[in-house]
């Protein structure tokens, strides 16, 4: 993971990978997941995303790691929330009613930590991530989370068109990743209106993985 290049995204505010709603792949297919009101929620790289206050409102307990604190701070913000931050080994907490986000590189971030979680929602993650660190960091999010269910969202387009961040992830490499550890199913697929960043077709589409 290139922390240099996130920070400087968020610093210079390009963060066209911030949604300016509930993504709607979440909101249509959360019911998948039947949690219990108070679950905890992990979103791995989460920014400032505006599924955190959506989950929230759906009474779960959300989890999140990213790596720019400018995020964390603008999330709590928007939030209305006066966090208090402490230290957790490299990273720092920052904790409010219902919501507790580490900042840092999630690779640093354990099971210890990270305590219980029921479901995992990656929206932005892996596909954030090249393909040479995906199978790890795919290893370590099963590792930190004991394989807790997951709704994976991933984007899939013609790479050679387009330079990632996002990287295109389609169900082979899906199935590559997780296929050992959990039963996958592909929910829902849909066109992601005007391209992707408007330079060539691309497909959103979400995965229910259930451990095996």
């Amino acid at each position: 993971m290139d922390s240099n290049f996130w920070q400087a995204k968020w610093q210079r505010n390009e963060i066209g990978f911030h949604e300016h709603r509930p993504n709607v792949l979440l909101v249509r297919n959360f019911p998948a997941l039947c949690l219990q009101h108070g679950a905890r929620v992990f979103v791995p790289l989460c920014g400032k995303s505006l599924d955190i206050h959506w989950l929230l409102a759906q009474g779960c307990q959300v989890v999140g790691c990213e790596l720019s604190p400018l995020a964390v701070g603008q999330l709590f913000a928007e939030l209305g929330l006066a966090p208090h931050v402490s230290i957790c080994g490299t990273m720092q907490r920052y904790d409010a009613e219902g919501l507790c986000i580490y900042v840092g590189d999630i690779f640093d971030l354990t099971a210890d930590a990270l305590g219980q979680i029921d479901a995992v929602y990656d929206r932005a993650a892996l596909i954030a991530l090249p393909r040479a660190q995906q199978a790890d960091y795919a290893a370590h999010l099963c590792a930190i989370t004991h394989q807790a269910p997951q709704l994976l969202i991933c984007l899939e387009y013609d790479q050679s068109r387009l330079a990632g961040p996002p990287f295109s992830v389609d169900a082979a490499q899906v199935s590559q990743y997780y296929g050992a550890t959990f039963t996958l199913t592909c929910v829902e697929r849909v066109m992601v209106p005007g391209g992707l960043k408007g330079a060539c077709p691309a497909t959103e589409a979400l995965w229910h993985l259930v451990p095996a």
